[in-house]
């Protein structure tokens, strides 16, 4: 039996970038006769409260004690014919972890990333320590990696300079946990939805002048689930605190799923899973022209892409009095998600990724 040992930054079933990069993959391997033990950095009540506002002194505890827990990783990695690394291996400081991995247990890492990690990107409450993050020790644990799993063509090209066997393996959706039925009576209110946390919200503001004139024409809910409400004023916000339990239930209430992003490096190496997410659901999407959007979301067949306010607008205005369009698009887009970004879809690419 094939075994693998899995290095993670977070514990099992609470992190987006986790459950949609390798977490639904894991049953998989099981039945593939492959026996994963996974070994997260934090414990549950670290992850509460490392990304939590305040509490310096807990945060540096749990980082103690989790650098702590990571030295007693190594000694379990013995018989793991792979070490499949997320991300990192610690969450700050140099790649102390993956160097031993590498050229003292000498065991062949699998690593994976679906941001542009290499790049200075931190939530507010980490700015006056987020240099610690060091950066550049990205380049180094893709030149260590016996293979990259990365998550589109971006960070493939950066991985690339660094390593040969690079693998594009998308974030993908399982449909099977995708099945609510959205709610979308004509007597319900047309709601424009968005998802996402707190260190994200603001890639709202530029849809925020496009909102408010679509409030002089139409009515609407904004409906914005996160796990906090946004800072600043958006026309016609509805706030859902973001809950696990019910996250599949409150996406299908969107009439139209948005994705606005801003240009630059950083959202060139995103993954488009909003939109993969609304898009699952039968939800109609509008995206930003953005890094991988456009290679998932065909304009005016399986969801919208949008940049200018006034194509945001114009997209808005059309699947308000479109509806039959509307549907069309919904369907469109959970077929593309069904055919090219589901689980099913991908798993014989992810099982590559384990073999010798």
């Amino acid at each position: 039996m094939l075994k693998v040992a899995l290095l993670c930054p977070y514990p099992l079933g609470e992190a987006p970038s986790q459950r949609f990069r390798f977490e639904q993959y894991l049953p998989y391997l099981e039945h593939q006769g492959i026996e994963v033990k996974v070994y997260p950095f934090l414990n549950q009540n670290g992850w509460k409260i490392f990304y939590a506002h305040g509490k310096p002194l807990k945060k540096i505890v749990h980082l103690l004690f989790g650098c702590l827990m990571r030295m007693g990783h190594l000694f379990k990695l013995r018989n793991a014919d792979f070490v499949f690394i997320h991300r990192e291996a610690a969450p700050l400081g140099p790649p102390v972890f993956e160097w031993l991995i590498a050229k003292v247990l000498r065991k062949r890492i699998v690593y994976d990333f679906d941001d542009a990690i290499w790049l200075p990107n931190f939530s507010p409450q980490h700015r006056n320590v987020h240099r610690l993050k060091a950066y550049w020790k990205v380049k180094h644990m893709i030149r260590w990696s016996y293979k990259v799993s990365v998550g589109n063509q971006f960070l493939a090209d950066f991985a690339r300079r660094y390593n040969s066997n690079v693998l594009v393996v998308p974030t993908t959706i399982d449909p099977a946990l995708h099945r609510a039925e959205a709610d979308k009576s004509s007597g319900g209110p047309w709601i424009i939805g968005w998802t996402g946390t707190h260190t994200t919200v603001h890639y709202l503001m530029p849809l925020v002048p496009v909102l408010e004139q679509l409030a002089q024409e139409i009515p609407f809910v904004f409906r914005v689930i996160s796990n906090e409400p946004p800072a600043f004023d958006v026309p016609n916000l509805e706030f859902i605190p973001w809950k696990k339990a019910t996250e599949i239930d409150d996406l299908a209430k969107f009439s139209v799923g948005v994705m606005p992003l801003s240009e630059d490096d950083w959202t060139k190496g995103k993954c488009g899973f909003k939109a993969l997410q609304y898009m699952a659901l039968g939800i109609p999407t509008i995206a930003s022209k953005v890094g991988v959007n456009p290679e998932i979301i065909e304009h005016g067949v399986n969801g919208f892409l949008a940049n200018s306010p006034q194509e945001w607008l114009a997209c808005l205005r059309q699947l308000y009095h479109e509806s039959e369009r509307s549907r069309f698009i919904g369907h469109a887009a959970a077929e593309t998600v069904h055919k090219r970004y589901s689980v099913a879809a991908n798993r014989d690419l992810y099982l590559n990724l384990f073999e010798l």
